[in-house]
């Protein structure tokens, strides 16, 4: 896990008693909460609820599991450790920076990711596709050669490699700062030998390569939703957030050519989360299959090569 920088130096007086009084892990934790409840924030980057956030946060400052053997709630801190949960969870107040952002880490899929402001912190729900083995599509065996499209931290290939420990991943974004973000996961993770990164605007930089499945997760938020957004997306990069008008700009390129890189039996799977109702007007004649997950999530659908093909015309 990335190390959080110190924060003791940001705090004030009033703080440092603050921190004092708060002796134990529990103490942090029902601090914490109350101090989310009070001012407000949003939750949208991992976690859902102001004690999940607190929880989050407070084990990410101490290196500590998520299932962390419950008896640590009553153990006493060390003082360095409580100036580090006030300075963060101060941090996370003031300026709204998403909780992975201050810990330089996220999960997705189970497994932990470096993310930092030049990507988007791992969210999609396409992770339950992910942890099944896309095995919907693929029964039998799994799929040998897949793309994962705006790949940003790489979570998604990274994740679908070490869950499918014999296919072969290329992680492609138009962002170079994105791309070395998803180097470091690469290295972190150890599956140089079956995942590379590759510099491409959708399709261009894999010219000639054909795939059994083709994950896009690209930019889909529209104009309105991009202009109300809650104050921590706004550190994420605008250039993996909006696309145009109706968030459709990127989508609509990939499903013209998504056909000519997919094999005959090939499967594209695409996140638009709001954008689907747009997705669903521009293309009314289309029966978009739409994913359901347990864990929730929305506007994810699925096509096969035989259906890019019949409804080729539409996307042309």
């Amino acid at each position: 896990m990335a190390a959080p920088r110190s924060h003791s130096s940001t705090l004030t007086l009033t703080d440092h008693a603050l921190a004092d009084d708060l002796i134990s892990l529990r103490d942090c934790l029902r601090w914490a909460t109350s101090e989310f409840h009070l001012h407000g924030l949003h939750y949208g980057h991992g976690t859902d609820s102001a004690w999940d956030e607190a929880v989050a946060l407070t084990l990410g400052a101490l290196h500590l599991p998520w299932n962390v053997d419950p008896s640590v709630l009553d153990a006493r801190l060390l003082p360095m450790e409580r100036q580090r949960i006030v300075a963060l969870t101060r941090e996370r107040i003031d300026t709204r920076r998403p909780m992975p952002y201050l810990l330089g880490e996220a999960f997705f899929a189970g497994y932990p990711f470096d993310v930092d402001e030049r990507v988007l912190i791992p969210r999609s729900p396409i992770a339950e596709l992910i942890e099944d083995g896309f095995a919907a599509w693929f029964p039998e065996e799994p799929p040998a050669r897949i793309l994962d499209i705006g790949t940003g931290s790489g979570c998604i290939g990274i994740a679908t490699a070490l869950f499918l420990p014999t296919c072969e991943v290329d992680l492609t974004d138009v962002s170079t700062d994105a791309l070395e973000v998803a180097k470091a996961n690469i290295t972190r993770h150890d599956v140089g030998d079956r995942v590379r990164a590759v510099l491409s605007d959708v399709f261009d930089g894999v010219a000639g390569q054909r795939y059994d499945l083709i994950v896009a997760n690209p930019p889909y938020v529209d104009e309105r939703d991009l202009a109300t957004m809650p104050a921590e997306f706004h550190h994420e990069p605008a250039l993996a957030l909006g696309a145009g008008r109706d968030g459709l700009d990127v989508v609509r390129r990939i499903l013209r050519q998504a056909r000519e890189h997919l094999h005959d039996h090939g499967v594209l799977i695409v996140e638009v989360g709001n954008s689907d109702r747009h997705l669903q007007e521009a293309f009314p004649d289309v029966p978009f299959l739409w994913l359901e997950f347990e864990r929730g999530g929305h506007g994810v659908f699925v096509m096969t090569a035989d259906e890019l093909d019949v409804h080729a015309p539409a996307f042309a």
